[in-house]
C-alpha cells in the first residue's frame, strides 16, 4: 500500500476499531456490574420493608400482607416473592409463590446475604437474614425476584450499546476519511502546484503550505532552479560546440570549392561533407533537446514563428513560384523553445517545398491536451510502407534528389524531447504528404491525476 491517504485511513480505522472494541467491552462490564448492583440494592430495600412489616405486626406473620402494598406480591408467579419462617411456626409466604416455597437457607445471619437459585418459574435472586424481635422470637426473612427482568434490562442495554457503537463507528470512519483528506490536502495541492508551475512559470511559495511541508517546497524550488541552470549550461555548451565545428567545416568546404574550380571531381567528397554537417547538426540538436525539452518552461508564440518562417521561405528564389498558405491564431502559444520550434518548422517546410508542385499549407490549433501543427503539400507524397523509413536517421527514399535525409529525423528528435510526436499521412485536400506535429500542453511532470 503506497498511498499515504490509504495508509492513514486504514491505520485510523484499525485503531478506531480497537478503541471501539475495548470501549464496548469495558462499557458492557461496567453497565453489567452497575445493573447487578442496582438490582441487589432494590432487593435490600424490599428486604428491609419486609423486616419492618414483620416488626410492625409484633410477630403476627398473618398480618404482614397488610403492611406490604406491592401488588406483585399478590399475583401468582409474578416474579417477586417474600417468605418468612420461624423455628416454631409454619412458613408464611406471599401469594405470588402460590403453591411453592423458596429454598430455606442453612445458616442465616443477622446481616442480609444474597443467594441465587431456582424459583417457581425460572432462576431467582434474593436476600435473606435472621431477624430477632423484641419478644425474643427469631425469624428467617427472605425476599426474591426473578432474574428475567434483569436479563431483559441487560439485553436492552446490549442492543443500545451495539447501536451506539455502530453509529460511532460510522462517524469514526467518516471522520477518519475527512481528517485524512484534510491532512493530505497540502500534499495534493503541492503535487498540483508543482505540475501547474510549468503553466504559471513562477516559483512555489512555502508560505502557502503548512510548516511541515514548507521545507519540502523550498527544496523543490531549489531543485528546479538548479535544473534550470543545468539546462542553460547545456544549451550554451551545445551552441559553443556548434560554433567551434562551423569553422573547420567552412574551411573544408572552401578547399573543396577551390579544388572544384581547378577541375577536380569533388562530388563524393562534397556529399560526404554534407552528410557530416547534417550529422553534426542532428547531434547538436539532440544535445540541445536533451538539455531542454520537457525540462524547459519556454512558451513560444506560434504565430510569430510561423510568420518568420513564411517570410523566409517566400523570399527564397527556389520557392518564388510556389504558394505558401498559413492559418494561425495570433494568440496561440506552444510549449517549445523558439529556436527548437523554428528548427523543426524549417526542416519540415524545407522538405515540403522541395517536393511540392505548387502549394504548401501550414495550419495549427490546440485542444485540451495538445497543440498541433500540420504541414501539407501537393507533391507525390510518401507511400504508407515508406513513412517509417522517412522518419529514420538518414532514411532517404529518393537518393537522386539532393539532401541528407536527416531533416525529418532531426525534427523528430526535437519534438520527442518535448514529449510530442510527428505523424505522416496523406493530405486529403492537397493530395500530397501531411506532416502533423503534436506537443503536449503540459510538460515535464505529465498530466495531473486527481
Amino acid at each position: 500500500m503506497r498511498s499515504l491517504r490509504q495508509r492513514a485511513i486504514v491505520g485510523g480505522l484499525i485503531w478506531a476499531a480497537i478503541a471501539l472494541a475495548i470501549g464496548g467491552v469495558a462499557l458492557y462490564y461496567i453497565f453489567d456490574a452497575a445493573t447487578q448492583r442496582r438490582f441487589d440494592d432494590t432487593l435490600l430495600d424490599r428486604h428491609l420493608q419486609l423486616v419492618s412489616a414483620l416488626g410492625n405486626t409484633g410477630g403476627d406473620v398473618e398480618l404482614i400482607e397488610d403492611f406490604l402494598t406491592d401488588p406483585a406480591y399478590l399475583r401468582p408467579y409474578s416474579g417477586r416473592y417474600w417468605q418468612i419462617s420461624g423455628a416454631d411456626t409454619d412458613t408464611v409466604a406471599s401469594r405470588s409463590l402460590f403453591d411453592s416455597l423458596l429454598p430455606e437457607p442453612r445458616d442465616p445471619a443477622p446481616e442480609p446475604q444474597f443467594w441465587t437459585g431456582a424459583g417457581p418459574q425460572g432462576t431467582v435472586r434474593g436476600a435473606y437474614s435472621l431477624v430477632e424481635l423484641d419478644d425474643g422470637t427469631s425469624w428467617t426473612v427472605m425476599i426474591a425476584e426473578s432474574l428475567a427482568a434483569l436479563e431483559l434490562e441487560r439485553q436492552r442495554f446490549r442492543q443500545g450499546l451495539f447501536s451506539t457503537l455502530a453509529l460511532i463507528g460510522v462517524l469514526g470512519i467518516a471522520g477518519a476519511i475527512l481528517q485524512t483528506s484534510a491532512i493530505v490536502r497540502p500534499l495534493t495541492k503541492l503535487r498540483e502546484d508543482v505540475a501547474h508551475r510549468w503553466d504559471r512559470e513562477e516559483a512555489l511559495d512555502p508560505g502557502d503550505y503548512p510548516s511541515e511541508v514548507a521545507p519540502l517546497v523550498s527544496d523543490i524550488n531549489t531543485l528546479l532552479e538548479r535544473n534550470r541552470d543545468i539546462v542553460e549550461r547545456g544549451r550554451r555548451q551545445a551552441a559553443d560546440l556548434a560554433h567551434a565545428l562551423k569553422t573547420p567545416s567552412a574551411i573544408l568546404r572552401n578547399a573543396l570549392d577551390s579544388l572544384e574550380r581547378d577541375g577536380t571531381d569533388i562530388g563524393p567528397a562534397k556529399e560526404a561533407l554534407d552528410r557530416v554537417d547534417a550529422q553534426l547538426l542532428r547531434s547538436l540538436a539532440r544535445i540541445r533537446a536533451a538539455n531542454s525539452g520537457g525540462a524547459t518552461q519556454a512558451l513560444t508564440n506560434l504565430s510569430g514563428s510561423v510568420d518568420r518562417m513564411a517570410r523566409l521561405f517566400r523570399s527564397m528564389p527556389s520557392t518564388h513560384s510556389k504558394r505558401f498558405l498559413t492559418e494561425t491564431d495570433p494568440d496561440l502559444r506552444i510549449r517549445m523553445d523558439m529556436q527548437d520550434l523554428e528548427e523543426v518548422l524549417g526542416n519540415i517546410l524545407e522538405n515540403a517545398f522541395q517536393w511540392s508542385r505548387r502549394t504548401v499549407r501550414l495550419t495549427c490549433g490546440n485542444s485540451e491536451n495538445e497543440t498541433w501543427i500540420a504541414v501539407e503539400d501537393d507533391g507525390p507524397g510518401i507511400p504508407d510502407q515508406d513513412r517509417r523509413e522517412a522518419l529514420r536517421s538518414g532514411g532517404r527514399l529518393d537518393t537522386s534528389a539532393p539532401g541528407t535525409g536527416l531533416g525529418l529525423a532531426i525534427a523528430t528528435d526535437l519534438v520527442q524531447a518535448y514529449g510530442g510526436a510527428i505523424a505522416l499521412s496523406g493530405s486529403e485536400d492537397l493530395g500530397g504528404l501531411s506532416v502533423r506535429i503534436s506537443i503536449p500542453t503540459r510538460l515535464g511532470l505529465g498530466p495531473v491525476r486527481t
